[in-house]
């Protein structure tokens, strides 16, 4: 097959309720080949995107000292900010090129999570941030619970099987800032290849150029999204799941060769993550003769996380 001819799939979500069974099956072919898929139809407005990004983009315009008031030194950067040149890529030798924010889940203060889901700080300089952080947060919890719903169906398992599994789910939103790149030949990128952690990430908008995914011949495949789609792709904590059924593909960040490398980048990432204690060991259903169980050892989602923060340097 040419590869240079191939491109993820874009799906329009609202064929779940009109067309399932073939959307079922549409969606699992684009998963298993890219580990990634676009998804249109959506019902997220443009005005609450919109509004989110220009609150996010005032938020990283602030001083360095008044966002450094929102830094946490020693969690991890769970919630709030999180400076330039602090995440590596898993055995990458430079920084990435970037700065974000952690929104997390509005939780109980008396849940059994707590500890692991500490409350959301929110920075008083910036009208909206709140609101519309927070409203985008939930809107992209929803379809990506939606998503889910149409994978589990794949691999025969209930419509509902994840319904009770993320829940509670340590799911976190990033607002991103890439800075202009103004040095010549900087040997950071601005994220190095690496595979995301969590269920799901789904990726909405971004203002310039960049992704890629490494396909499974090798080979760098720009991703290219069609008016208002959102990028959806597999995290490890999934592909552990799922015996490896969903792959989690390897993706990056590079820096334009064009003018666009001089504009700063936005993008927004909300990685869903299943609730802390979800056991992450092989579904039955993914086992087989030609695809053997992967895994011999218990992991839940939270220790999990905490492992894979420690080789990001988030921790």
């Amino acid at each position: 097959m040419d590869t240079s001819a191939k491109k993820v799939p874009t799906l329009d979500i609202r064929r779940y309720d009109t067309d399932r069974a073939a959307f079922v099956a549409e969606l699992g072919v684009a998963y298993r080949e890219f580990g990634f898929c676009c998804i249109s139809g959506h019902g997220i407005t443009p005005q609450l995107i919109d509004g989110a990004y220009d609150a996010f983009q005032r938020f990283f315009a602030l001083p360095t000292e008044t966002k450094m008031k929102y830094h946490m030194p020693g969690t991890g950067g769970a919630r709030g900010y999180t400076p330039f040149k602090i995440e590596t890529a898993k055995d990458s030798r430079y920084p990435d090129l970037k700065e974000f924010w952690h929104i997390g889940r509005e939780i109980s203060r008396d849940s059994r999570f707590a500890n692991e889901m500490p409350p959301n700080i929110w920075p008083a300089e910036v009208p909206g941030f709140h609101e519309y952080g927070y409203e985008l947060y939930q809107a992209l919890d929803f379809l990506g619970n939606r998503v889910l719903r149409a994978l589990a169906l794949h691999v025969d398992l209930p419509e509902d099987y994840f319904d009770d599994k993320i829940d509670q789910g340590n799911s976190i939103l990033r607002p991103i800032h890439y800075p202009p790149i103004v040095e010549e030949n900087i040997p950071n990128v601005r994220a190095g290849a690496h595979e995301d952690i969590n269920f799901i990430t789904l990726l909405v908008g971004a203002s310039a150029e960049g992704l890629e995914v490494l396909t499974r011949e090798g080979n760098w495949l720009p991703i290219t999204t069609e008016d208002d789609a959102i990028v959806v792709n597999i995290g490890d904590m999934l592909q552990r799941l799922s015996n490896h059924v969903y792959p989690s593909t390897t993706h990056r960040v590079v820096n334009p060769q064009n003018a666009n490398a001089r504009k700063p980048r936005y993008s927004v990432p909300y990685f869903l993550h299943p609730n802390p204690d979800v056991i992450l060991d092989p579904l039955p259903q993914c086992i087989t003769a030609d695809n053997p169980r992967r895994y011999d050892t218990s992991i839940s989602s939270h220790e999990y996380l905490m492992q894979r923060l420690r080789e990001i340097k988030l921790i």
